[in-house]
């Protein structure tokens, strides 16, 4: 049996059902309602911190001391708050998946469960005199990317509980003739009771257990060991080996892997940029940004290299009009176009650059982060569209040392992928020169001019 073919009949249903699994997609689309509001307070944050000699002086001499502080507001009202829209968006997604579910009522269900997991009170602690408990406030870093954790469980819990209990009608329906919102409302109190109640009684039993409340005991079953496998340089070729993989079998490598580590990806950046405000050492390299901007110059497996030759280099036709139409894409890191366009799905020429490339460029980029030579990402939240040298740059809050590391990567993806272009292209050649040549003989011969 070929290669192909046990990769069809055992491996590709098995990918199929992880790609199309309602629970991974609804979590993947549900932390994606985060990244518009995220990107806006990014804008303000790099104003924040323009990396521009006497910016800072000049802001303080325009508007106060507190300039930054207020500059700030929106980052805080964005970043800060990445598990509470979570916990709606999730769940949100999920009811609409199974259709037979009310998204508004399952996502308002999952947000109040997910509130009262949080414990509402906090350590405040005086420039002067003994800690105190303060009681009655949500603690901001619970809502933020610590929460993360807790929100996808409790999102995916109360939608599931909604869902049984509706399933077996255990709801009270109104007559014919009252409004849709209200029969709606009325629709949601019995499952919104047994969410409640279940996520209570939780919270009750983990309050009476070493762990002391949901927040703590989640992040230390699922968070800490996600974070030691998203959050590691092995942890990162694993996953970047998985996503070139799935890539070459026609399924979308980033949505089916990213969903289980990019909860980790989103609260390192958090770290990170808290981190950056506060002048301090940047505690992660690897972050959302981290993969996007260094790993992926050009799109999922470091296309932009490929791009480059299809387009100077290429003899054949066919290769020189596809590098041209995937150009602007590559240039801001949308790999479809070649993906699909060569294609590199099933096609034994470019498996191993497309896996390799990639693997490389993490061990590189990571050991230059690590030692020094290259500043990590700060927290800011670019855009995996922001083009290859500025988006390094700012990345990194405005060290060059970004750009130059970006620069560097693309020589390596040059390299590795350049013998493999030659042979794909000198195939495409010929079978053009063939086809011509084909087209030639089938031309009748002394037919008279008109």
């Amino acid at each position: 049996m070929s290669k192909t073919t046990l990769i069809e009949r055992y491996v590709m249903p098995v990918a199929l059902k992880i790609a199309g699994q309602k629970h991974v997609l609804s979590v993947r689309d549900g932390i994606i309602l985060n990244m518009p509001f995220m990107l806006i307070g990014s804008f303000f944050l790099i104003f924040a911190y323009l990396p521009v000699p006497g910016y800072a002086d000049l802001m303080t001499h325009l508007f106060g001391d507190v300039w930054r502080d207020k500059m700030l507001y929106p980052v805080k009202a964005t970043y800060d708050i990445m598990a509470l829209i979570s916990s709606f968006g999730i769940a949100y997604r999920l009811a609409e998946k199974y259709r037979t579910l009310d998204p508004l009522t399952a996502g308002a269900m999952s947000l109040v469960a997910f509130v009262m997991t949080i414990p509402q009170n906090t350590l405040f602690t005086p420039v002067q005199g003994a800690a105190e408990v303060v009681k009655g406030v949500i603690p901001i870093n619970f809502v933020g990317s610590q929460g993360l954790f807790v929100a996808i469980v409790i999102s995916l819990l109360s939608t599931e509980i909604y869902r049984f209990v509706a399933n077996r009608n255990l709801v009270i329906r109104m007559p014919d003739g009252v409004p849709p919102a209200v029969a709606k409302s009325f629709l949601a109190l019995v499952p919104g009771f047994c969410v409640l109640a279940v996520v209570l009684a939780l919270r009750l039993a983990v309050e009476a257990s070493p762990f002391g409340d949901i927040n703590s005991m989640i992040a230390t079953l699922i968070g800490i060991p996600m974070h030691h496998v998203g959050g590691t340089l092995p942890g990162m070729i694993i996953s970047v080996i998985l996503i070139g993989i799935l890539w070459t079998l026609g399924l979308h490598g980033d949505a089916i892997v990213l969903v289980f580590i990019q909860p980790v990806w989103l609260s390192n950046m958090a770290e990170n940029l808290t981190a950056f405000q506060n002048g301090l050492p940047i505690p992660h390299i690897i972050t959302q940004q981290f993969y996007d901007l260094w790993i992926a110059p050009g799109g999922t497996g470091a296309l932009l290299g490929l791009v480059i030759f299809m387009v100077f280099r290429s003899r054949s036709a066919q290769m020189k009009q596809l590098g041209k139409i995937a150009a602007p894409a590559a240039l801001f890191n949308i790999s479809e176009p070649m993906v699909f366009g060569i294609p590199l799905v099933m096609n034994p020429y470019f498996f191993l650059p497309f896996i390799l490339t990639p693997v490389l460029l993490v061990i590189v980029s990571y050991t230059a982060m690590a030692i020094g030579l290259v500043a990590p990402p700060a927290g800011i939240a670019l855009p995996f569209t922001t083009p290859i040298f500025l988006s390094g740059y700012l990345a990194t809050g405005g060290h060059v040392s970004g750009t130059i590391l970006q620069g560097v990567n693309l020589a390596i993806s040059l390299v590795i992928y350049y013998p493999f272009f030659r042979a794909w292209d000198r195939l495409k050649a010929k079978e053009e020169h063939a086809s011509q040549q084909k087209e030639s003989a089938e031309v009748i011969p002394g037919v008279p001019n008109a």
